[in-house]
């Protein structure tokens, strides 16, 4: 039965995108020799005559064609006449190749139009997002912060949580020392460390055996959030405002291990103290959650994922529906419905 649904769905679209075509060139005062359903492979199983156009339908169904004089060694239109597709303006051609497509759009809005009024209501493409449980440790941030069963996500890191991708996401973007930070994070925490440790310059190699005196408090972060169309499933996301990106080597990974959670660091003679500032800058990455609760909006406490990018909940979403009960909400939203289908693919 999918396999015949398939057959009948991509059928429908090639007829209108022919249809856009033929419509188009009969409007220019094209020729159109034949209007073909199916690709002419193997037998024809009927054809006829409407008007001076051979309607054909061949065996193989999944296609279809418009033929032009162009096309067609044997036909009889002269080489210069304005029947022929080579000889009308180039805009005229435009249109023509342009028509099949512009069909297929105009009958999927008309398509999406039939379903809202049918069904009075369309598919927003929007989740909302709720708490099932809590899984983490009972001295985790994410259990200290107040999140309870049943809450609603609705933001995290200001990007609006419309599905559970969004979330996810970020979380596993924002895991904790994941190798990578960014230009405008380390240069804030170089800015920390150069007060704390002024005798240093910015490249300077400092020397073995020194102590480096590190921010007491968690340094600078990077907060990972995306756009409206990241968050719906395209791939990449949003770093401090598109900031350059920082990949730490091996050793600055080493160095970000062994310095984790300390307040002072006894250099090795290998590392500048804007190397240090790269290392600290991969550390815990903040994830601000807000929920609604009792119909109330509520921004929790500062959270961070673990190594694996998890906070320990667990999720549900529920679709949002969009009601088409008039004739002006069912042209809006049907226009947007395909808009953002439209973006996304």
């Amino acid at each position: 039965m999918s396999i015949i649904i398939m057959i009948l769905l991509l059928s429908l679209l090639i007829l209108v995108h022919e249809a856009g075509h033929f419509i188009a060139a009969r409007a220019f005062g094209i020729k159109v020799e034949k209007f073909g359903f199916g690709l002419p492979v193997g037998p024809t199983l009927f054809k006829t005559k409407c008007g001076d156009t051979e309607i054909l339908i061949h065996a193989f169904l999944l296609g279809g064609y418009v033929s032009f004089p162009d096309d067609e060694k044997d036909s009889d239109i002269p080489a210069d006449s304005p029947e022929r597709f080579i000889n009308k303006p180039a805009w005229q051609r435009a249109v023509v190749v342009s028509a099949g497509v512009i069909a297929n759009v105009i009958c999927a809005l008309a398509l999406v139009m039939f379903v809202a009024s049918w069904t009075k209501q369309l598919p927003s493409g929007n989740y909302k997002v709720f708490v099932t449980d809590i899984n983490s440790a009972t001295n985790s941030s994410i259990a200290n912060s107040g999140l309870q069963k049943d809450d609603r996500i609705i933001k995290a890191n200001g990007t609006e949580i419309n599905n559970v991708y969004t979330l996810v996401t970020i979380t596993k973007n924002s895991a904790k020392s994941h190798g990578i930070t960014t230009k405008k994070t380390v240069d804030e925490n170089y800015s920390l460390l150069k007060g704390l440790n002024p005798g240093f310059e910015k490249e300077e190699i400092i020397p073995a055996n020194l102590s480096i005196r590190l921010p007491k408090d968690l340094p600078h972060m990077d907060v990972i959030n995306m756009d409206k169309y990241a968050a719906k499933g395209a791939k990449y996301f949003k770093r401090d405002e598109d900031s350059n990106v920082i990949k730490l080597n091996d050793n600055l990974k080493t160095l970000r291990d062994n310095i984790d959670g300390k307040t002072t660091y006894i250099s090795n003679g290998e590392f500048s103290l804007y190397d240090i500032a790269k290392a600290i800058s991969d550390g815990w990455h903040p994830v601000t959650l807000t929920i609604v609760r009792n119909n109330q909006e509520i921004e929790l406490p500062t959270v961070y994922p673990d190594s694996k990018g998890l906070l320990g909940i667990g999720l549900k979403s529920e679709q949002i529906i969009t009601p088409t009960k008039d004739l002006k909400s069912i042209i809006k939203n049907s226009y947007k419905y395909l808009w953002e289908n439209t973006h996304m693919m």
